[in-house]
């Protein structure tokens, strides 16, 4: 059922006066992570050096931290809900930097692993997901697409330009100083929250935590994330390498199945159970910890499916790119990071002028538009690919691509938000988290097969043979993505109407 209202109904005639600082202290607080994991991964040979290990033990404060986030993103979403997203924002800053405390003084690789990848990703995991809800209830009307753009511009060019400055300070400072910036700056976020975000009001029952839903969620995304982004490494079905824990092997190579496939399995029996008991949980009211009835919600639907494949096509430019400008020209890591500013800076520059075009042309136009671009980007990308390929031969494809970027990431969230209650913006912010980890790993796991095909070391003849056709396919599934988002319905925002002035939207209540 489809019914009209006026939009100059929904306007809220009590604005809170601070609502752009709280967006700022909101906004601002997407770039640490985001930056924290750019610091990390360019300090690597730095930090093996300076604590006499091995990768293989580094890798797994890598991708615990990724683990960890992307597995308690829907409970911390849940929490917000439960106890207020200013009161879990204020928790996920406070606690995030004590895990940057931790890991800026570590001196063995146990100690960063419990600062970056246990701390950090339990207190990542409760603030971005109150962020994303913040804008979402603080913000109506034409300042709403305004608010996600800057969001998104923050969020796009940190990753841009992480690379730049994790070269620079692990080059010319410290790789420490990656997390001794949270440490500064996790107290002033803090802050910021008490003096400009609202108060947490709460009508009616608390509700509660659905702590069997809690604990299967975790289980399967953990397995699933698991899977998809250490495949490569641990082999897909034949065992490549012992799984180990510390000085333990938890899975040897000797065996005869992988423990990939396991982990699918686990992933796929447990997110099962995990849709029978929360359906049946929301039949008798008894307050799941996601309910399957907002996916009734078109936009919040076809949203996250788009947002789960875009992601996937996103991380192809992201991941490749570093590979052949690394291993194949021998640029050093700040050079490469060099290369891809332009990028970062159309990012920036894209999505305010997003939220702008909202006043013109419905959200979802805006974000189809972006998506056709980031495609055609990749394709221009793929095309400049050689073994001699210099920084104006990539300049035309990144320009398109971070434009595209600009246009479409920050109202693809917007348009995700836009239909659901303001009580359950908590788990639906942790769900569009999810999915977009869900379809990183994805990228992962995938185009890492096409480099190691034919070869992330050797000539860059050898690199640019495994990445040309890599891009192509990041092109195509953004353009798989373009046609998801045909889905979606029609998103508008009515803004510069009259008093008098009847301007409807149409909102999808089935």
């Amino acid at each position: 059922m489809v019914i009209l209202i006026s939009a100059s109904d929904s306007v809220d005639e009590s604005l809170d006066p601070r609502r752009w600082f709280a967006a700022s202290v909101a906004i601002v607080s997407v770039a640490i992570p985001v930056l924290d994991n750019s610091i990390l991964n360019l300090a690597v040979p730095t930090i093996l050096r300076e604590f006499h290990t091995q990768l293989a033990s580094l890798q797994w404060v890598i991708t615990g931290y990724s683990l960890t986030f992307a597995t308690l993103l829907i409970i911390g979403g849940r929490l917000g809900d439960m106890f207020g997203h200013r009161h879990m924002f204020v928790f996920g800053a406070g606690i995030f930097g004590v895990g940057s405390l931790l890991a800026s003084i570590s001196t063995s690789v146990p100690s960063l692993f419990v600062g970056e990848a246990l701390i950090e990703g339990i207190g990542a995991s409760m603030m971005i997901p109150a962020t994303l809800s913040i804008l979402s209830t603080t913000f109506t009307g034409a300042e709403r697409p305004k608010a996600f753009a800057a969001w998104g511009a923050v969020a796009g060019a940190s990753v841009a330009f992480g690379p730049v400055l994790g070269g620079w300070l692990t080059s010319d400072y410290s790789w420490r100083w990656g997390f001794r910036i949270n440490v500064i700056l996790a107290p002033v976020l803090v802050a910021g929250a008490f003096a400009f975000m609202h108060r947490d009001e709460r009508s009616g029952r608390r509700p509660r935590l659905d702590a069997r839903g809690a604990a299967l969620i975790a289980i399967g995304s953990f397995s699933l994330i698991f899977g998809l982004s250490e495949g490569t490494t641990y082999g897909w079905w034949r065992p490549i390498k012992d799984v180990a824990l510390g000085s333990a092997t938890a899975w040897p190579a000797t065996r005869a199945v992988s423990i990939i496939p396991f982990a699918f399995v686990v992933a796929i029996v447990v997110f099962t159970v995990f849709v029978l008991i929360e359906r049946s949980m929301e039949r008798n009211d008894r307050q799941p910890l996601f309910e399957f009835g907002q996916l009734h919600h078109l936009g919040f639907r076809y949203g996250l499916l788009t947002t789960m494949v875009l992601a996937m096509g996103q991380f192809g430019l992201l991941f490749i790119l570093p590979v052949l400008l690394q291993n194949g020209e021998h640029l050093s890591a700040l050079h490469a990071g060099e290369w891809l500013l332009p990028q970062g800076i159309l990012i920036a520059f894209a999505a305010p002028v997003a939220g702008r075009l909202t006043q013109h042309v419905s959200t979802t136009s805006i974000v189809r538009s972006g998506l056709v671009f980031e495609s055609i980007g990749l394709l221009l990308v793929a095309v400049a690919i050689s073994a001699h390929v210099s920084f104006f031969d990539l300049l035309p494809g990144m320009t398109v691509f971070g434009l595209g970027v600009g246009l479409a990431s920050s109202q693809l969230t917007n348009v995700i938000l836009s239909d659901i209650d303001p009580a359950r913006t908590g788990v639906a912010s942790g769900a569009n988290t999810t999915v977009r980890q869900v379809g990183l790993a994805l990228g992962i796991a995938t185009f890492a097969s096409f480099i190691d095909a034919s070869g992330s070391t050797g000539s860059a003849a050898t690199v640019a043979h495994g990445a040309r056709p890599a891009m192509f396919f990041a092109a195509g599934i953004v353009a798989f993505g373009a046609l998801l988002s045909l889905l979606i319905p029609r998103v508008s925002v009515a803004s510069g109407a009259a008093p008098d002035e009847t301007v409807f939207e149409a909102i999808d209540v089935a």
